[in-house]
């Protein structure tokens, strides 16, 4: 038996593309894992963290999940709520800034010095594992 789970709506996301509703959809990032506390598959959506939906396959699960999705993008549209944009299709500069502790930005730049890199270099190598 399948069940659809549905709970809070998103925050922000844009709303700059509402033609091609279908092929959206398409570009969203799924998921499906197994989900031991309700002993079957869960089909998860990363823009939309708040649906899912549980099957007893992972085919299912992945086909319930696009259901669910394309259902509520269809409602938010109806409502003129903000649509979240896919994953694939944002652009990424490839900063961000990160705050740790002072005695970690020490470390990490004793790190660095120690290998002759800068702590740029080291944080992404370290990022990338």
């Amino acid at each position: 038996m399948q069940r659809r789970i549905r709970s809070n709506r998103l925050s922000r996301q844009s709303n700059d593309w509402r033609p091609n509703l279908a092929q959206k959809n398409s570009k969203y990032t799924y998921r499906v894992t197994w989900s031991e506390e309700d002993r079957e598959y869960v089909g998860l959506c990363a823009e939309l963290p708040s649906l899912s939906w549980l099957a007893r396959t992972p085919e299912t699960a992945l086909k319930g999940i696009r259901r669910v999705v394309s259902k509520v993008v269809a409602d938010m549209i109806r409502n003129k709520e903000p649509i979240p944009d896919p994953i694939a299709t944002k652009h990424f500069s490839g900063k961000f800034m990160v705050r740790v502790p002072p005695d970690v930005h020490r470390q990490l730049a004793l790190q660095a010095a120690e290998a002759g890199v800068s702590l740029n270099r080291l944080a992404s190598a370290k990022l990338s594992h």
